[in-house]
């Protein structure tokens, strides 16, 4: 399959438009035309109904292998480029919002103090942090999630990329200041399950997972969410809990700072918030030095 027609593909359908997709990708919308009739030429079967566009069934399971394939395409051409580039000052940290975590900022310092290097952080979603490492838009990355512990994050694959533990810490439950919960030492999360929840993906233990860790040990479903908050603001989201609009899942630390919500530790299943800290196979020296102070072997990865 020829990655400038999946490339295509994909836009027509994040589209749900030819003409749209064309204009995106500065195309002519005959050439998109023939790019999809290519592709499913190559497949043999319809992959884009045309009227109104919209995924055939054989391309809706396209879709679900394409963003993944493009992926990885892009992370071969940033590793091969990173073979050829020329030393650098300059730092680039791909954080999740809960991965910003104070420690972090210590360790920022601490480079900085070492050496004269420009850094940069960005916040952004867990996936893409991911891509940002992959495709050479951030020199490290640092992601979040729920995990047993000592066990690793369940991340994609991610090809030559090296993954480092960064920091593992107790999960809590955010409740409103004043919630009949709120007093308690400490809740299990399957009998949280049929609760009102916050769907926040990118910023709290998104909900799908929550589903995934309690149905292994209890066959629970729930986790619904009553609203959905996209972003990576984190105090945004402690105001959305703070009204009662719904219940979230952040580590411990990072939960007792919030305004108008008390954290409350999870007590089972047994899962810990976890950390991990990403770079290329060879990294920058910054980068390299960075993810030394960052998970204490003092630069050396």
């Amino acid at each position: 399959m020829d990655p400038h027609l999946l490339r295509t593909f994909v836009a027509v359908l994040g589209h749900r438009s030819f003409s749209a997709a064309a204009s995106a990708l500065g195309y002519t919308q005959s050439a998109v035309s023939q790019h999809i009739a290519a592709l499913e030429a190559d497949l043999g079967t319809r992959l884009v109904e045309r009227r109104p566009v919209a995924p055939t069934a054989a391309g809706a399971r396209l879709m679900e292998h394409t963003p993944a394939l493009l992926l990885r395409l892009d992370a071969a051409r940033a590793d091969i480029a990173r073979l050829h580039r020329a030393p650098t000052d300059r730092l680039v940290l791909a954080c999740s919002p809960a991965a910003l975590s104070a420690p972090v900022a210590r360790a920022l310092a601490g480079l900085r103090t070492a050496s004269r290097v420009e850094v940069e952080v960005r916040v952004l979603g867990r996936e893409a942090v991911i891509e940002a490492v992959l495709t050479a838009r951030a020199d490290l990355g640092l992601v979040d999630g729920v995990a047993a512990p000592s066990d690793p994050l369940p991340l994609p694959d991610l090809g030559p990329t090296v993954t480092l533990a960064a920091a593992e810490e107790p999960l809590a439950v955010l409740f409103p200041d004043g919630h009949p919960l709120a007093g308690r030492e400490a809740v299990r999360l399957t009998d949280l399950a049929q609760a009102h929840w916050i769907d926040a993906p990118d910023t709290a233990v998104p909900l799908e997972r929550l589903r995934a860790v309690c149905g292994a040990v209890s066959g629970a479903g729930g986790f619904l969410p009553r609203i959905r908050h996209l972003g990576t603001d984190v105090h945004g989201l402690a105001a959305l809990a703070a009204a009662g609009h719904g219940l979230a899942a952040l580590p411990r630390t990072l939960a007792a700072t919030l305004p108008g919500v008390t954290a409350v530790p999870v007590r089972a299943p047994r899962l810990v918030h976890r950390t991990e800290l990403l770079h290329p196979a060879d990294p920058t020296a910054p980068a390299r030095h960075l993810a030394g102070l960052i998970t204490g072997h003092d630069g050396d990865s």
